[in-house]
């Protein structure tokens, strides 16, 4: 385990398409850290009720079952993992159903309060660990881990971000993707619990001309100046 890395909390927001997923992987792998998507635990419970017939545009009904599913997340970056109820959802999470509807599940605030405190207690587990960790979403800095020491917020152009996700989707309509981005921003930035939003002490990090070695090498440098601070 990397001494530099030891029990520190990189925390990383930023809409869909900047390189969350990415930059954090390549930050966690570099430095022998912890990840986690915290996004991937909205999409698992997005599916979750879509598959259990609750009408996610209820929130009231999705109140009444987000404490039914069990999802667990593996952490390790070179593998991280998602399963419900025992089950693997990788795949199934990333499908267009979920897409469209895990804004309307992430809106609802005890579907939040109960993942928030989920995900404190996976980063709580790392620094016990000294393992240290490496977070993404849309709430970590403001929310779920204000007081790390290294907080970032990742942007892009929204071209740059409509075609990274093409890319990710599989699906060569870069203009659809565009729109569905620009619909899901508007959504994230102005739900009334936890909107997507940037703190004064984050580090703003454009990755539209950067390639993911030179995100991650920033980020890293970042990360081990705090660690030497």
């Amino acid at each position: 385990m990397s001494a530099q890395g030891k029990g520190i909390v990189i925390a990383i927001d930023g809409p869909s398409g900047s390189g969350k997923s990415s930059t954090a992987k390549g930050v966690a792998k570099a430095r022998e850290l912890r990840y986690l998507d915290t996004g991937a635990m909205y999409r698992a419970l997005t599916w979750w009720m879509l598959d259990n017939g609750v009408d996610v545009d209820d929130a009231a009904a999705v109140a009444a079952n987000v404490e039914r599913p069990v999802i667990t997340m593996g952490t390790d970056p070179s593998a991280p993992t998602v399963a419900v109820d025992g089950r693997d959802v990788a795949a199934e999470i990333r499908g267009k159903d979920v897409t469209t509807n895990v804004s309307a599940v992430s809106a609802v605030p005890e579907a939040r309060a109960l993942l928030v405190r989920t995900q404190r207690e996976i980063i709580e587990a790392a620094r016990n660990e000294s393992a240290g960790i490496v977070v993404e979403g849309r709430d970590i800095t403001t929310v779920v881990a204000p007081q790390a020491p290294v907080k970032l917020f990742l942007t892009a152009s929204a071209e740059a971000r409509a075609q990274r996700r093409s890319k990710e989707v599989r699906t060569g309509d870069i203009a659809a993707t565009q729109a569905d981005l620009a619909r899901r921003d508007m959504l994230d930035s102005s739900r009334s619990h936890s909107p997507l939003t940037q703190t004064a002490d984050a580090t703003e990090l454009d990755t539209t001309g950067l390639n993911l070695d030179e995100v991650v090498a920033l980020v890293v440098k970042l990360a081990d100046e705090a660690g030497n601070g």
